[in-house]
């Protein structure tokens, strides 16, 4: 090729010109052809949060079960027909009524007058448990809550301060460590009056937060040796700005993770408490467990209702958790469209 024909030749400037360029050369029209592009559409980080958290199926079909729960707690038992402090003469020994197996006896789905029976008073035993599933959850929630709080208020501090601070801390962390979570409890629920959720809530949140003041003391001391920490005290922020408007940011996914873990640990905790003779003086799930546990082998549905409701939430909060922490999984750090 000469200097006069390498002119002559036109210059492709991206490659949508040379795909053009060689469609023309074929003698093809460019209609004809279909240029598929690969393409990253740029999303924030909590649309992708969102998204991956969404894509997870075990942790979606747990939160339908666990809304469908709630609903059934507070709704279902303001609609039913039967309050759940009301007796009243047994049925059929206080059978359950629930028929889901209809070939077995030709009546089909029916939830009768009593589908999970009765209990030793005549009470309808479907209301009396969704109010006892009404109290798990307010305990479980609250004492979550607070567990996380403490714990993330004490680990931010020791791993932010370090020094003095956090050899303090952490020793009284280590200290509470020595003891099991379940004594820490009854020893509280004997102190204090346990006949009211809140209190039973706080027992269990004052002996759950240690795990968490742990791993978010690791957090705090990894992200406060990074550049944009540095930066903001250049810039004269304070030690509290810089730890609550931050790195918090940063740890929350962990938090938030930690946090539905110790709600499904507070539910497990209450029945055990309950179980020992410690529970709340409320009719909560937990304390159904331990008053008819006698009855197991004579009417084992005065047992095993409350139990399967302990079960299904504390496995439900579970997988969510799980589905959290794979939502906030750092690695995960783009989604292709």
């Amino acid at each position: 090729m000469t200097i006069e024909d390498a002119e002559s030749v036109p210059r492709i400037d991206s490659p949508n010109e040379a795909i053009a360029a060689d469609i023309a050369m074929e003698g093809i029209e460019p209609d004809d052809v279909i240029v598929d592009e690969f393409t990253v559409e740029s999303r924030t980080q909590r649309q992708m949060v969102v998204r991956r958290f969404f894509r997870h199926r075990l942790a979606m079909a747990s939160l339908t079960v666990l809304v469908f729960i709630v609903l059934l707690s507070y709704v279902g038992l303001w609609l039913w027909k039967y309050p759940p402090d009301q007796s009243g003469i047994l049925e059929n020994g206080g059978r359950p009524t629930l028929d889901l197996i209809p070939w077995l006896d030709g009546d089909g789905l029916a939830l009768g007058e009593h589908p999970f029976g009765q209990d030793n008073i005549g009470r309808d035993y479907f209301a009396v448990t969704l109010r006892g599933s009404q109290q798990s959850l307010l305990i479980a929630l609250t004492a979550g809550l607070v567990a996380t709080f403490i714990g993330t208020i004490v680990g931010g501090l020791a791993g932010y301060y370090r020094g003095w601070v956090d050899n303090a801390l952490m020793r009284f962390v280590d200290v509470l460590f020595t003891v099991p979570l379940l004594v820490v409890a009854v020893v509280l629920s004997r102190r204090f009056d346990t006949d009211s959720f809140l209190w039973m809530a706080m027992i269990i949140a004052l002996a759950s937060w240690l795990t968490t003041a742990r791993v978010v003391r690791a957090e705090f001391m990894s992200l406060r040796e990074k550049e944009f920490v540095e930066a903001a005290k250049a810039m004269g922020a304070s030690n509290t700005r810089i730890m609550w408007k931050h790195i918090l940011p940063n740890v929350v996914g962990s938090v938030i993770v930690l946090g539905t873990l110790l709600i499904s640990a507070a539910i497990l905790v209450e029945t055990a408490l309950a179980y020992l003779g410690f529970g709340s003086g409320t009719t909560s799930l937990g304390l159904q467990v331990s008053n008819y546990q006698t009855a197991f082998n004579t009417r084992p549905w005065l047992f095993w209702w409350p139990g399967l409701f302990i079960v299904a939430i504390a496995l439900c909060i579970n997988f969510i958790g799980d589905g959290l922490r794979d939502a906030f999984d750092p690695k995960q750090t783009r989604v292709r469209q």
